[in-house]
């Protein structure tokens, strides 16, 4: 029934970019915080980025601050994440997760609904 699939993952050179998109399906997508988080071998899940349920808000880890965007379109049911001047550190599954609230929690457990990842590989 629910359901989170993202894409637009794949193998880019340091300094490139990439999109990624999470479709939702399955829950009434405006009441829902959206978050990104990756995950590299060897570590925790850590997060990314997130976004207010109406996407007046966003919230960015550090080391991403100033290279990526997240954005929503309520309308399509979907959350993107722009990643720009990637870097190798970027290289991560990245997921997309739903919190039904108004506002962004940085914590993974604060999320209810994940989806299945998309590799982001950045080379050197």
């Amino acid at each position: 029934q629910v359901q989170l699939v993202e894409s637009g993952g794949g193998l880019v050179q340091a300094g490139g970019s990439l999109r990624l998109s999470c479709a939702a399906s399955g829950l009434t997508f405006r009441r829902y915080a959206m978050g990104w988080f990756c995950q590299a071998p060897g570590k925790e899940r850590e997060f990314v980025a997130g976004i207010s349920r109406n996407g007046d808000r966003t919230s960015y880890a550090d080391s991403v601050e100033g290279r990526f965007a997240i954005s929503r379109d309520n309308a399509k049911n979907t959350v993107y994440l722009q990643m720009n001047s990637l870097k190798p550190e970027d290289t991560a599954v990245y997921y997309c997760a739903a919190r039904m609230s108004v506002v962004v929690s940085t914590a993974k457990h604060e999320y209810n609904i994940w989806g299945q990842g998309t590799q982001v590989t950045v080379s050197s």
